[in-house]
C-alpha cells in the first residue's frame, strides 16, 4: 500500500496542540478555531438569506433602516456564503488535508494564525461595509477595496503555503485533493485581484459584463468547485473506509474541469450583445462539464460499493452522499440550462437562483460541513457533543434544502412559461408569492439546523467527553470518535 494509502487510513496520528514551536505534523488549535469560525458563518450568512427571502412577500419587512434593506443585505448574505462559511471552513481543513498528505508541516506555519485572523476581520469589516452601502458593484466580488486587499493577501499567501507544502512532500505521488487544493489557491489568487482590482475601475459597457461573466464563473468553478472537490476526495475514502474507487478517474475529472470551466461564463449572456460564437463556446463548454460531474459521481459511489454499513454511523459520510446526488442535479442542470431554448424559458426566473443553491450550498458548503465533522471530534479528542442534534441537523438541513431547491425549480419554470405566453410582469411576480413563502420556510428550517450543527461543534471542542487514550499511545495519538 502506498504511502497516501497509509495516510488516508492513519486515522490514529495527529499533532498536539503546540505543533507551531514543536514541528509536528500540523496545528490542532488553528485548525479547531477555523472550524469554529466556518460553523458560526455558516449560521449567519444563511440567516441574513432567510431574512431577504420574507422580503419578496412583505416587501416593508426591516425595509425602514438603510442598512437592513434588500439591496444592503443581499451582498451581506451572498459573500457571507461563499467566501465567510465556505471558504473559512476549506481554509481550515487546508491545514489538516495538505501536511497529512504531504508528510510535511504547512510551509510557515506560523502564517496560519496570522491569516486566521486577517481573514475574520476582513470579513468582519466587509459585511459592516456592505450594509452600510460601500460596494464595489460586483456581484460576487462586492467587497470595497480596503476590505479586498487584505483578503487578497490572505489568498496569496495561502496559495504560497500550500504550493511550498506540496514540493517539500515527502510522498511521491499528489493525491488527487492535492491537485484541486493548489489549483483552488492559485486560480483564486489571480481571480480575485481581476475582480476586485481591475473589473470594477475598467472595461465598460458590454465589455465589463462580459468579463463579470468570466469572474463569477471562476468564483464558482475555479475556487468553490475544485476547493470543494478536494475536501470531498479527501473525505470520502475515510467516511466510506474503502480506497478510492479510481485515482486515475479523479484526474480526468480535474483535467476535464480545468480546460472547460474558463469558457463557460457567458452563458450567463445568452441573446445578449456579446459576440454569437463566443456564446456557442460557452454553451459547448457548459455541455462539456458533464464529463467532470460523471467522473465524480462515479468516483463517489464507486468508493462506498460494499461500504454502505459505515453509511449510518458516520455523519460525514451522510453529508457527502447527500451533497454528490445533489452536485448531480444542480450541475445537470446547469448544464441544460446554458441551451438556448432553455435560457429563453428560464432567464430572469428563479430557475437560476435554484441552480445557484443546488450547487454552492447544496453540494460545497454540505461537503464543508461533512469536513468539519470528520475533523472537529478527533482534534478536540472527544465525542460528538450531541448524537441526536448531530441528527436534527442533518434532516433539517436535507428536509429544508430539498424543498428549497425543488420549490425555486418549479416556479422558476412556472415563471418563464408564464412571461412566454404573454403574462404582464407583475402578475408573474404575484403568483410567486406562495412559493416565495414555502422558500422562506424551508430556509429558516436550514437555518435552524445550521444553528443545532455550529452548537454541537462548539461544544463537542469545549466539553464532549473525551476520548480514552489506550496505554502506551504515543504523544501524538487522534483517537477515533464513536458518532463521526
Amino acid at each position: 500500500m502506498s504511502a497516501t494509502a497509509n495516510t488516508m487510513f492513519d486515522a490514529g496520528r495527529a499533532a498536539p496542540a503546540h505543533a507551531v514551536t514543536t514541528g509536528e505534523l500540523y496545528d490542532r488549535e488553528l485548525i479547531l478555531k477555523y472550524m469554529a469560525a466556518g460553523a458560526f458563518w455558516l449560521v449567519f450568512a444563511p440567516t441574513i438569506g432567510a431574512i431577504i427571502s420574507i422580503k419578496f412577500n412583505y416587501y416593508d419587512f426591516l425595509g425602514h433602516v438603510s442598512w437592513l434593506t434588500w439591496g444592503r443585505l443581499r451582498p451581506v448574505h451572498v459573500m457571507g456564503v461563499v467566501f465567510g462559511g465556505f471558504s473559512t471552513a476549506v481554509i481550515g481543513l487546508t491545514y489538516y488535508i495538505v501536511p497529512r498528505l504531504c508528510g510535511v508541516p504547512m510551509y510557515k506555519p506560523r502564517w496560519g494564525h496570522s491569516i486566521f485572523w486577517m481573514w475574520n476581520a476582513a470579513l468582519i469589516v466587509g459585511f459592516v461595509s456592505l450594509a452600510l452601502g460601500y460596494n464595489s458593484g460586483i456581484e460576487a466580488g462586492e467587497f470595497p477595496l480596503w476590505v479586498s486587499i487584505p483578503v487578497e493577501l490572505v489568498l496569496c499567501m495561502l496559495a504560497i503555503q500550500v504550493v511550498v507544502t506540496i514540493k517539500r512532500r515527502t510522498e511521491p505521488r499528489i493525491y488527487v485533493s492535492l491537485w484541486y487544493l493548489s489549483s483552488a489557491y492559485i486560480w483564486t489568487a489571480m481571480n480575485y485581484a481581476f475582480g476586485h482590482f481591475i473589473l470594477p475601475f475598467s472595461m465598460p459597457g458590454v465589455n465589463n459584463a462580459a468579463m463579470h461573466g468570466l469572474y463569477i464563473h471562476y468564483v464558482v468553478g475555479l475556487w468553490i468547485t475544485p476547493a470543494g472537490l478536494a475536501v470531498a476526495y479527501y473525505f470520502l475514502p475515510l467516511a466510506a473506509k474503502r480506497p478510492l474507487y479510481s485515482h486515475k478517474l479523479s484526474l480526468v475529472g480535474f483535467w476535464a474541469l480545468a480546460f472547460f470551466y474558463p469558457f463557460v461564463g457567458t452563458h450567463h449572456y445568452i441573446y445578449s450583445p456579446i459576440p454569437y460564437w463566443t456564446q456557442t463556446i460557452a454553451i459547448v463548454a457548459s455541455m462539456m462539464l458533464i464529463i467532470p460531474v460523471w467522473t465524480v459521481i462515479q468516483n463517489f459511489y464507486g468508493t462506498f460499493v460494499g461500504g454502505w454499513k459505515n453509511f449510518q454511523d458516520s455523519y460525514p459520510a451522510k453529508f457527502i452522499v447527500i451533497g454528490a446526488l445533489y452536485y448531480l442535479l444542480g450541475c445537470f442542470q446547469g448544464s441544460t440550462e446554458a441551451l438556448r431554448e432553455m435560457q429563453r424559458l428560464t432567464h430572469f426566473t428563479d430557475f437560476v437562483i435554484g441552480h445557484s443553491h443546488l450547487t454552492v450550498f447544496g453540494t460545497f458548503v454540505i461537503w464543508a460541513t461533512a469536513g468539519m465533522y470528520w475533523v472537529t471530534p478527533r482534534l478536540a479528542g472527544r465525542e460528538l457533543y450531541s448524537k441526536n442534534c448531530a441528527q436534527w441537523h442533518y434532516w433539517l438541513t436535507v428536509a429544508g434544502f430539498s424543498v428549497m431547491a425543488g420549490d425555486l425549480t418549479i416556479q422558476g419554470l412556472m415563471q418563464g412559461t408564464m412571461l412566454q405566453a404573454g403574462t404582464d410582469f407583475v402578475d408573474s411576480m404575484a403568483a410567486m408569492k406562495p412559493y416565495w413563502i414555502i422558500r422562506s420556510l424551508a430556509g429558516i428550517t436550514m437555518d435552524i439546523g445550521a444553528a443545532l450543527g455550529f452548537w454541537n461543534l462548539y461544544m463537542t471542542i469545549k466539553h464532549g467527553r473525551l476520548i480514552p487514550v489506550p496505554p502506551g499511545a504515543p504523544a501524538d495519538y487522534l483517537p477515533e470518535p464513536k458518532w463521526s
